[in-house]
């Protein structure tokens, strides 16, 4: 393996520990007491990415279908979700959010990006939030395949 200095090591570690830092308070922020963490993960997976089946939706939480299956029956219960048969597959059958369960993801989504918003300007100067957004445009190349 080549040489990898310790600035770049350092800032690996870093931001991997500020990101998981971060993104557990931002789940936090919205998360409903009556819905478990896989639970609000499922609900907006599917908010996410629309009609899916059970399979892959646990595919994509990186989750044994059975766990699914629960974690989907709860949000069933719970008004949230929606299940039609797949018109391709009868006898798959396809889940959406309910009117409730969209209104929830949406809500959440609302929620964090509020709290995000007035954490930035209450604990950052203007010049601190331009470093940030630098930064930002900076990382965004470790998203890029």
């Amino acid at each position: 393996m080549a040489h990898i200095s310790d600035s770049a090591a350092r800032t690996a570690r870093d931001l991997r520990v500020v990101f998981s830092r971060l993104r557990r308070r931002i789940r936090e922020v919205a998360q409903d007491s009556d819905l478990t963490p896989p639970q609000e993960s499922a609900l907006s997976l599917v908010g996410k990415h629309g009609a899916a089946t059970a399979s892959a939706l646990a595919a994509a939480e990186g989750v044994r279908p059975q766990s699914m299956a629960t974690t989907l029956a709860a949000l069933d219960q719970h008004g949230l979700i929606r299940r039609a048969p797949d018109p391709d597959d009868g006898r798959r059958q396809l889940v959406t959010l309910t009117e409730a369960g969209r209104a929830r993801v949406e809500g959440n989504k609302q929620l964090r990006e509020e709290w995000l918003a007035r954490a930035f300007e209450d604990r950052y100067t203007e010049e601190e939030r331009q470093t940030v957004l630098k930064a930002l445009e900076l990382l965004e190349r470790l998203s890029r395949p």
